[in-house]
């Protein structure tokens, strides 16, 4: 593989190991704990990021990332955790951007405390992040697009703030994915992701990766040595399995959730659509420069007045499957304040501009028609509500 390579290619090939395979196209699985230890360098262990299966994984979604390494963990709050952990001391503060995942902000709030390390939340512009930098502040991390809203935060500006401040940065990359949007191209120094989702695509692994340079992820890597949030060779194999398939998936659902976002700003029951793809969204400009596609990700406001309400309107889908988690080859919806953005406090919620209406879709890979069907009759119901 080259700097050439297309990503399609980079899916199937990178990482591949020819010498280990046996004259066989895929990686064999070497599920072994115990492994000889004598007249090695480098002495391999699960626990330790180094056995054959892990490697190949990482070498995959670094060539995904365009890094110079990458790193597997057994969840993508793990692959967040353990970076921030690794990378900030007692005494040290850390710049989030507002609109984060849930899981993160929980992090923030009630872990990072624990150890000593201040945090505080700024709106990603310029302004508000160089104002909120202090001198203790030693890591910026930004969430783009994020969850659930779909705002768009530049990186570039992000990553030429960090880098004058001598400060590191970070991003949560999940909504994206590397088939449509590559931070480290723009100068950030971290990319997370929650594997779960896009990467596994499936929905049916649970795993984080992130990628960056071989410094930062030796530093990393020694933190999570020791906390031990690691992934088997098994479910390693699986991952490999299912990135090979990762630009394809992703294609088919930017094209989908694309005309699914065009076709909710149409519809006469819905009061707002969030999708960077669109024209009039405030966040087109920026993701148009930075990203090569939209994403499978985007939510809506029907007209409905409560929760409640808009839980009955999920009951009335047929082919959109209520559940949480997102990236899968079907297309699922769920609520983000009874799901993901639990989590936040009511009033958090309200300041961040996630309703008890919102619905999040994580459009797969269906026929696009059958999809709009499918919200066509259930918004039909919804107009009951709106109506009444």
């Amino acid at each position: 593989m080259n700097e050439q390579s297309g990503k399609a290619t980079l899916c199937v090939h990178a990482g591949k190991n020819a010498s280990l395979n046996s004259e066989g196209v895929n990686t064999p699985i070497f599920t072994s704990s115990a492994i000889d230890f004598l007249d090695q360098d480098d002495v391999r262990y699960p626990r330790n990021f180094n056995t054959v299966n892990q490697k190949v994984v990482s070498a995959k979604i670094a060539a995904l990332e365009g890094s110079e390494d990458g790193l597997l963990f057994g969840s993508g709050m793990a692959a967040i955790s353990n970076s921030i952990l690794a990378l900030v001391r007692s005494g040290d503060h850390v710049l989030f951007q507002k609109d984060l995942y849930g899981g993160t902000y929980q992090m923030a709030t009630q872990m990072l405390p624990q150890f000593g390390i201040s945090y505080s939340f700024s709106e990603p512009t310029l302004e508000a992040m160089e104002a909120a930098i202090r001198p203790e502040t030693k890591l910026i991390y930004i969430e783009t697009p994020s969850n659930p809203l779909l705002k768009v935060t530049d990186m570039e500006m992000v990553a030429g703030l960090a880098k004058a401040k001598g400060i590191l940065s970070m991003i949560d990359n999940t909504f994206a994915s590397p088939i449509n949007q590559n931070p480290i191209a723009f100068g950030i120094d971290i990319v997370a992701h929650s594997g779960s989702k896009y990467m596994g695509g499936h929905s049916d692994l649970l795993f984080g990766a992130i990628a960056t340079s071989h410094q930062l992820r030796q530093q990393i890597s020694e933190g999570g040595k020791i906390l031990g949030s690691n992934v088997n060779a098994t479910t390693c194999a699986l991952i490999e399995r299912s990135l090979k398939t990762l630009a394809l998936r992703v294609e088919k659902q930017n094209e989908n959730a694309q005309a699914l976002a065009e076709f909710l700003q149409e519809h006469p029951r819905v009061e707002a659509v969030y999708y960077p793809g669109l024209q009039d969204s405030p966040e087109h400009s920026i993701a148009s420069r930075q990203m090569k596609g939209f994403g499978g990700m985007l939510s809506f406001e029907p007209a409905l007045r409560s929760g409640a309400e808009a839980e009955s309107l999920i009951r009335k889908f047929k082919v959109i499957a209520p559940a949480v988690s997102l990236g899968g080859v079907e297309t699922i919806v769920n609520m983000p304040a009874r799901t993901s953005h639990s989590l936040l406090p009511a009033e958090e919620r309200k300041k961040a501009g996630v309703k008890d209406v919102l619905l999040r879709l994580s459009v797969g890979i269906e026929d696009s028609e059958d999809l709009m069907r499918d919200l066509d009759q259930a918004l039909q119901f919804a107009g009951i509500y709106a109506t009444s």
